[in-house]
């Protein structure tokens, strides 16, 4: 089925002339649905198309028209005119206000330009010349072109201040004209792989964190580094004076260590601490996989992130420590706390169902101690550290009870405050 006449829509200059005054029903704009390259144009000139935007709504009486009707005419205007459904929400609401349709007088003051396109583009032939110096320096070679060389063109630009100056240096047009000008790129560093780890089940793969003890009168704290495995949540707490390479690698070194499986992969964020040469040769050296987070993944280290303030904050809390105090605190970690955490600690390990939309729904319904998780791992043993036995492991884990444990652990940390406290009042 054709349309019976077909729209004709014609050009002058500045002007839209627009003959449809045949189109006068609803039935006929479904008929020009039809047909969508029946005709459509680009406005050049807004109050000529608010106009005939007033005229048709008129034309075809649409305040009269139901919901339904309302439909076939705007898909028209917005075929026609190329205005978003926002845009004709706004004018036909205009319409029904005023009864016209009419461009918005500008309200905003307006501010007399100083600085004409002619200055910009002096302002980057200087750049380009001196390889773009800081403002300064720009300012006052911008004062002596006019001043001591007597060059007319940079009359206006001798009492430019420095920040304008580099408000002038973002426009686009100082950037088509700048040879010097590029946008500030990241640095690359081939260092780990971006990804998240996969263990498929397998233990020893872990995921690192670092957790600062606060700042006090401008001194840093102690630093706990954090180390969990994702599939039996295993956890290994070490603390040092800082976060440099003097102070990480030893503590890696003495964190690994600590695993009775073998490492496989280590995940961490993109913070230098992990993020370089050191620490990438003691993970080669040991065959480590390195990963690091990929970028708007919140959730690649959510794990360790989530046990920063499980265990790391509720064991020694937010109040600042003193570096100096670093290896008690490591000595406490290393003989009371992780040892607690692997045989006695209880973890929440998820299940996975299907529900009946078809989505992956984790319930956690399952608690176990790390230790207990770890053993029951099929074929263990091919993942357990030169030494470590099932039997080990079990023997270790029925010295104390759980309850036991927590009272020595929790003794222990109350004699490392105690000295803590101590040496900081004397």
């Amino acid at each position: 089925m054709a349309p019976s006449r077909r729209i004709i829509v014609s050009w002058q200059v500045m002007t839209i002339t627009m003959q449809d005054d045949h189109i006068t029903s609803i039935a006929q704009l479904r008929e020009f649905a039809m047909f969508p390259d029946g005709a459509t144009f680009n406005k050049t000139n807004a109050a000529e198309a608010y106009k005939w935007i007033g005229q048709t709504l008129d034309r075809l009486q649409y305040r009269n028209l139901t919901k339904k009707d309302k439909g076939p005419v705007r898909t028209y205007l917005r075929r026609m005119t190329g205005y978003s459904d926002a845009q004709l929400d706004r004018l036909i609401a205009q319409k029904k206000l005023v009864g016209t349709i009419a461009k918005k007088e500008r309200t905003q003051p307006t501010f007399p330009r100083i600085y004409t396109t002619e200055d910009i583009a002096l302002i980057a032939e200087v750049d380009s010349a001196e390889d773009r110096r800081t403002g300064g320096a720009l300012k006052q070679t911008l004062f002596d072109m006019f001043h001591v060389y007597g060059d007319a063109r940079f009359a206006r630009l001798t009492n430019i201040s420095i920040s304008h100056l580099y408000n002038l240096r973002g426009t686009h047009l100082y950037q088509t004209h700048a040879f010097t000008y590029t946008k500030t790129h990241y640095t690359a560093v081939c260092i780990g792989i971006r990804k998240k780890p996969r263990p498929e089940g397998k233990p020893g793969y872990i995921r690192v964190d670092s957790v600062h003890q606060g700042d006090k009168d401008k001194e840093k704290g102690v630093y706990h580094i954090n180390m969990v495995d994702e599939v039996t949540q295993t956890e290994v707490l070490v603390c040092v004076e800082g976060i440099s390479e003097y102070f990480l690698i030893p503590a890696l070194e003495e964190a690994l260590v600590q695993f009775p499986f073998r490492i496989i992969n280590f995940h961490s964020d993109n913070g230098s601490e992990y993020i370089n040469k050191r620490v990438e040769q003691l993970l080669n050296g040991l065959m480590i996989k390195q990963t690091k987070s990929r970028s708007l993944k919140t959730n690649d280290n959510a794990l360790v992130e989530g046990k920063n303030a499980a265990v790391p904050r509720k064991q020694f809390g937010h109040a600042h420590i003193p570096k100096q105090h670093a290896s008690r605190i490591n000595a406490f970690d290393r003989d009371f706390l992780n040892p607690y955490l692997f045989f006695h600690r209880q973890c929440a390990f998820a299940k996975e169902y299907v529900n009946e939309k078809g989505k992956i729904k984790k319930v956690y319904d399952t608690y176990r101690t790390p230790c207990q998780k770890l053993l029951s791992i099929p074929n263990v043993e091919q993942y357990l550290c030169s030494g470590v036995t099932k039997e080990s492991l079990m023997a270790r884990a029925m010295e104390h009870t759980h309850l036991a444990a927590a009272q020595e652990m929790r003794a222990a940390r109350k004699q490392l405050f105690t000295e803590i406290n101590r040496s900081m009042i004397h």
